[in-house]
């Protein structure tokens, strides 16, 4: 049977990235989307349209402006709107940002970010009960790739991923362990994207290659795993529509070709691996495609739960649009839109549409 362990299945992520960027730019979605200024309006609006959990992010960067010194005057309004609201938070401790005075690559960069996971969660449970909810590190193999391969995140490194892999992991052991100690009734998340991967050419070295790639998203997984086997309570699965392609082109493969691999296929191949609950922790596309990927993605969920893999829900990420992580432009790929100066944000209605009619399957 599955495990109810949210206020609601369907759910809304907010977009709290606060990465440094090529340019050395710090990013704050969070403050850029207004989610800070406006987040009980934000809460209610998910609350009144049947949502009653969803992902939100700290920001580390304001939260430690000096080593071992916490001050959550950045974080007072989501957890006092959350309060109000009624709905239950996700939170993410790190999604990609950290304070400059830090070196990922150093000794001390996971025990610094242990003492900050602790200082947060036992703020969180001061304030919201011990019950919470937190994902320590969100998408350690992307953040590996884009950070420590590509470049183009802080630390910007290049050839270092498989070392910044295991920072991160190193984190996520310190921090989950720290966590359950302090509060043994806190549920953990780890997240990373589930993809699918096969070769451009037909070719038993290509096969090789492209399944080598494919099989490094469990890496992260299968090292928590094997450090600690309760290192996490729901395994977080982020899925969109580039998360199938030919390797080493990266040319994505449209969903419906006979090489798309269905949803519900990766999903059971995470469950029959770790055995643990899944929650589609990030789901969504930009434009008028929206409504549609969400049936997809609601349409292949209650397949794999048909098989009875324990899915425990599905989040809509982003809940609301938010300016570009390079180029600032204006990101069609929410269920509401930016705000303006009283917190209203107009609603993309086919989506929302589709938001109700799904929502009494999954009650």
């Amino acid at each position: 049977m599955t495990p109810v362990l949210f206020q609601s299945f369907l759910m809304g992520g907010f977009e709290c990235s606060s990465h440094r960027d090529m340019s050395g730019r710090r990013l704050d979605l969070v403050s850029s989307t207004q989610h800070d200024r406006f987040a009980l309006r934000d809460y209610q609006r998910l609350a009144d349209n049947g949502i009653l959990t969803a992902r939100d992010g700290v920001r580390w960067h304001l939260i430690e402006t000096k080593p071992f010194h916490y001050e959550f005057s950045s974080l007072e309004a989501q957890v006092a709107a959350a309060r109000e609201a009624g709905v239950q938070i996700i939170w993410d401790l790190f999604h990609y940002g950290f304070p400059d005075d830090l070196d990922m690559f150093s000794n001390g960069f996971p025990e610094r970010f242990c003492q900050f996971a602790i200082a947060v969660c036992k703020y969180l449970a001061e304030q919201l009960g011990p019950n919470i909810v937190v994902c320590p590190v969100n998408e350690i193999s992307f953040f590996s790739w884009i950070a420590g391969k590509k470049g183009m995140f802080a630390p910007f490194r290049k050839g270092k991923a498989p070392e910044l892999k295991h920072v991160l992991i190193e984190c996520g052991i310190k921090a989950s362990a720290a966590i359950r100690r302090m509060l043994p009734e806190a549920k953990i998340m780890f997240t990373d994207p589930a993809i699918h991967v096969v070769p451009r050419e037909n070719t038993a070295a290509a096969r090789r290659a492209a399944e080598s790639y494919r099989l490094a998203q469990f890496e992260a997984f299968d090292a928590l795993f094997k450090e600690d086997p309760e290192s996490t309570n729901i395994i977080g699965l982020n899925y969109y529509f580039h998360n199938q392609w030919r390797h080493p082109s990266r040319r994505k493969i449209p969903r419906g070709h006979r090489e798309y691999r269905p949803f519900r296929e990766i999903i059971a191949e995470y469950y029959e691996r770790y055995k643990k609950p899944i929650l589609v922790a990030e789901t969504g596309i930009e434009d008028d495609e929206r409504p549609d990927w969400f049936r997809y993605v609601c349409d292949e969920v209650a397949a794999a739960r048909e098989l009875g893999i324990p899915v425990v829900g599905i989040c809509l990420y982003p809940i609301v649009n938010h300016p570009g992580w390079a180029d600032d432009r204006h990101c069609h790929n929410g269920l509401w839109d930016y705000a303006d100066e009283t917190g209203h944000r107009d609603p993309y209605l086919p989506l929302l549409n589709e938001l109700h009619r799904q929502s009494p399957r999954f009650a």
